[in-house]
């Protein structure tokens, strides 16, 4: 066969007409991809190979065109252990949340319109009432995630001058994100005290020049320092600064509202207690145990709020109408006393183990197949390494990786058993068709 055999491509697209691709592509694409599949045809025949008929070259564009659309972000059952998985999406939005962002997505909304004035508004009024009544602070400001709101309150408040901060807190966590590269990025010349396992007030108090800009803690995040160790608590670092007329701005990461002690694990520090400690500045995640959007959420003194309001870089990362909403939504939980009925994290996190084990169970008669095991999930995201929660799996040895997705729906699974499952036990995956890659750091 030579090249002058192969069907034009007029007559293939003839062809793809009749069986509905430049109907379900468009005719821009669908040429694409006939070009496309005519130029490995050539490279074929000239390398000695026998080319595809007509029939397999539509199939082969066809394919070529379902590769090209096919969505790579989808949904996936959560089987790793983790409940607050960076890999997989964080935190899942309440329903609430969900319909929020639903409801301002598919038409025009009031962004940036004050209706009652009847003239132009701000985006920042969503989510502000809401943060200073839940966690009684002057003001609040958001932003499209925790980096983000760390380089801002570096840059608008710390830029060519000096911002001190303890050598055990210059962490770097999940995607290479480092606290030092943020300062770099920033201007901000930083200045570390004491040693990696124990620094004291008086390494802090030594270090203030006339160009300290302020006091900067770092939550470790995804570790933690035992043995012979010693911080000093926000709250002396508070005493130190306010003697010096600074601030203190505490990157807390996580956005724990709600007391994890209450729930069986190791307490993870709040952000009422770092305002209630007195610190300037808290920037917090929103996708982390606050169980919302993808959000940096900076709350404290209003006039170093207004200061970061002003400064050109909010701008650069204000976030959206369906983060506000669904950030709103979220808020509104707290605010209602209903967080662990409604917020994902938080209902997964107070689940009794028992229900753990009934619904595994229940998945089990379900599928036909499996055996309930006793196994441990850990919140991730960040916070409360090593500490883990009990928790029931249904562990399955099968060859058929799709028996879940294509044939079953399991019950509910809001719990950590379900799309947050429990801790991946020695041997084979807890549940087939899930993301699970041993060896992968998670939450970070």
């Amino acid at each position: 066969m030579s090249l002058r055999d192969l069907p034009s491509v007029d007559r293939l697209l003839q062809a793809a007409t009749t069986v509905g691709l430049e109907g379900r592509f468009g005719r821009p694409l669908t040429l694409q991809a006939l070009h496309e599949t005519l130029d490995e045809a050539r490279a074929l025949i000239r390398g000695g190979g026998q080319p595809p008929d007509e029939t397999t070259l539509i199939a082969e564009a066809s394919r070529r065109l379902e590769a090209w659309l096919a969505p790579t972000l989808r949904p996936v059952i959560n089987a790793t252990g983790v409940i607050l998985h960076t890999n997989l999406g964080r935190a899942p939005l309440s329903r609430s949340a969900t319909q929020a962002m639903l409801d301002v997505a598919d038409g025009y909304s009031t962004l940036e319109y004050d209706l009652g004035a009847g003239k132009r508004g701000s985006r920042e009024t969503h989510a502000e009432a809401l943060l200073r009544r839940l966690l009684d602070a002057e003001a609040a400001l958001v932003v499209n995630n925790n980096a983000a709101a760390v380089l801002l309150a570096l840059t608008a408040l710390a830029r060519r001058r000096e911002v001190v901060i303890a050598r055990s807190q210059l962490v770097e966590i999940g995607g290479g994100f480092r606290i030092p590269d943020v300062m770099k990025e920033s201007g901000a010349r930083l200045v570390e005290v004491g040693t990696t396992n124990r620094t004291h007030l008086r390494d802090f108090e030594a270090a203030l020049t006339e160009r300290t800009a302020l006091l900067l803690r770092a939550h470790h995040s995804n570790f933690r320092i035992v043995g012979f160790t010693t911080e000093p608590d926000l709250s002396e670092l508070v005493a130190l600064a306010r003697r010096r007329a600074l601030p203190v701005v505490d990157d807390l990461g996580s956005g724990a509202l709600l007391d994890t002690a209450a729930f069986g694990l190791a307490h993870e520090p709040t952000v009422q207690e770092s305002l209630r400690c007195g610190a300037a500045l808290v920037a917090f995640s929103g996708d982390k145990l606050l169980g919302g959007p993808q959000a940096g959420i900076l709350v404290g003194a209003k006039a170093l709020i207004d200061c970061l309001r002003r400064h050109p870089l909010a701008r650069a990362i204000r976030p959206d109408k369906l983060c506000l909403a669904a950030l709103a939504a979220t808020l509104t939980h707290y605010l209602r006393d209903e967080a662990t009925r409604e917020i994902p994290v938080w209902r997964m996190i107070a689940t009794p183990p028992e229900d753990l084990r009934a619904r595994a169970a229940a998945w089990a008669a379900t599928l036909q197949s499996g055996e309930v095991i006793h196994g441990q999930s850990t919140v991730g995201g960040g916070s409360l390494p090593e500490e883990t929660l009990p928790t029931w799996l249904l562990a399955l040895n099968t060859r058929q990786p799709n028996l879940i997705s294509e044939r079953h729906r399991p019950p509910d699974a809001g719990g950590r058993a379900g799309r947050a499952a429990g801790h991946r036990p020695a041997g084979p995956q807890p549940f087939p068709g899930v993301l699970h890659r041993p060896g992968t750091p998670h939450g970070g």
